[in-house]
């Protein structure tokens, strides 16, 4: 064997090793992040003409460069949306791209794609769409929303020669994700804001619409509507805002990229009733369905209308639509070409585990929110801003100010103790910043909640 070889295989065993080591572990370090000039000075030049060697490389990643990562699935990181991988789907992860498979087209990726189609098969099954509704994976939730709004964009485009030459326009509110906003900038749209961030009704809704310029009514193409916000984990009401798309004729995305897990549970499935009459849906498998990231899905009522916006032409794609090349193209639905086939990972975890245990899981994230949310009615220093909704828990200390929130964040981070981070809730005109819990580790302990509401203290 050369000399090569048995380096190579070192290295496959190290890395094996570290990886085993990670998804084993039961007391997880959160991690903390430092500067760049404090990492340049613990590793020096990485990258030189002769290399410093895999064995080099791989103890300073071991050693200090991934001290200073934050671990996401850690028990006590409940910041913005973590993630909580399972232990199948990280090694499928390894597996994935090893595998070296490109995930656009059948023709390259036919046993890929088929296992992430069965796994897009499970998810919308949730949704309640109609026959015929199907999807594809993503890089995340900004890729699948816009994604989806191309795909509106195009199609309201289609009707008629005015909508050509007009610049579109789409209805949210302030509590919808950033990327509804980032995205309209990209897709070269506008973005009418409903003032509020708690739920989105119809009757708000329909007043806005009312309200529009007959050259606004003209643009008006397409409502986003969310299924579980970001920062309070609100579900709009979509049965509501389905009725007034119908009439008006509106094309309706439920951005459900957080909140789009919970589908899965019994006791709140009711909550998003009329998700069922979208005419495209994200969700993140990475957030609430235990998958490494990245991991986004979009799913369409009407796949054809996203081949029609999203297919892409060239000579050199052609034998990918070949007669001997039949199946599915995954990029014929979503603006990325080249693709990982990044929900091989999901399809293993749940194939392993089955859908049962992914119930009890999500299920789990909801009690948890329940659970804190009575811990802080019990307590005299903190109390809730609102109800809690699906996993995620808003709350005030009573007193603080918002440097006292930072600088509280910062302690708890700088001693790996726990990742809470404050966020702002409107509370008439004005903002009001508070702290925020988002559960969704299973692992995340009564305890855990406990100790972080008594360090506010």
């Amino acid at each position: 064997m050369h000399k090569i070889d048995i380096d190579l295989v070192n290295m496959t065993l190290d890395v094996m090793k570290y990886a085993i080591d990670r998804i084993s572990v039961t007391e997880p370090k959160i991690g903390i992040p430092q500067k760049a000039e404090d990492l340049m000075a613990l590793v020096g030049e990485t990258i030189t003409e002769k290399g410093i060697g895999g064995e080099v490389a791989f103890n300073l990643w071991k050693e200090h460069l991934m001290k200073a990562n934050v671990s996401i699935d850690h028990p006590r990181h409940l910041a913005f949306v973590p993630a909580s991988p399972t232990r199948a789907a990280i090694m499928f992860d390894l597996v994935t791209s090893a595998s070296s498979i490109h995930g656009a087209y059948w023709m390259e990726g036919a046993g890929g794609i088929f296992c992430e189609n069965e796994a897009m098969k499970w998810i919308v099954s949730l949704t309640g769409l109609p026959k015929g509704a199907f999807g594809v994976f993503t890089s995340g939730g900004t890729a699948a929303n816009l994604s989806a709004i191309v795909t509106a964009r195009e199609y309201w485009r289609s009707l008629n020669d005015q909508n050509k030459v007009e610049k579109g326009l789409i209805i949210t509110s302030i509590g919808a994700h950033s990327s509804i906003k980032a995205m309209a900038k990209v897709v070269d749209v506008d973005v009418l804001l409903v003032d509020t961030e708690d739920r989105l009704e119809a009757k708000a809704l329909q007043n806005t619409i009312d309200n529009l310029t007959s050259h606004q009514s003209q643009r008006l193409f397409a409502i986003v509507a969310t299924g579980g916000t970001t920062n309070a984990g609100i579900i709009d009401d979509l049965d509501g805002i389905a009725v007034i798309c119908k009439k008006e004729q509106l094309w309706l995305h439920v951005d459900a990229a957080y909140g789009g897990g919970a589908l899965v549970a019994d006791s709140v499935r009711h909550l998003f009733n009329g998700i069922e009459k979208a005419d495209s849906i994200t969700i993140d498998p990475h957030k609430w369905m235990f998958s490494p990231y990245d991991c986004g899905a979009v799913i369409y009522k009407n796949p054809e209308l996203a081949k029609k916006a999203h297919s892409q032409e060239g000579s050199y794609l052609d034998i990918f639509k070949d007669e001997g090349a039949h199946g599915f193209n995954p990029s014929d639905y979503q603006i990325q070409l080249t693709r990982r086939v990044r929900g091989l990972p999901l399809w293993f975890s749940l194939a392993t585990h089955g859908t049962d245990r992914y119930k009890v899981a999500i299920e789990r994230g909801l009690e948890l929110a329940q659970i804190a949310g009575t811990l802080i009615q019990e307590k005299s220093h903190v109390e809730l801003v609102r109800e809690p909704s699906l996993s995620c828990v808003l709350y005030r200390r009573i007193g603080w100010k918002p440097e006292d929130y930072t600088h509280w964040t910062y302690e708890n981070h700088k001693k790996g103790f726990a990742l809470v981070t404050p966020t702002k809730w409107k509370k008439g005109s004005t903002y009001e910043t508070v702290s925020r819990f988002c559960f969704i580790n299973p692992d995340t302990t009564e305890k855990d909640i406990e100790m972080i509401l008594d360090s506010m203290i």
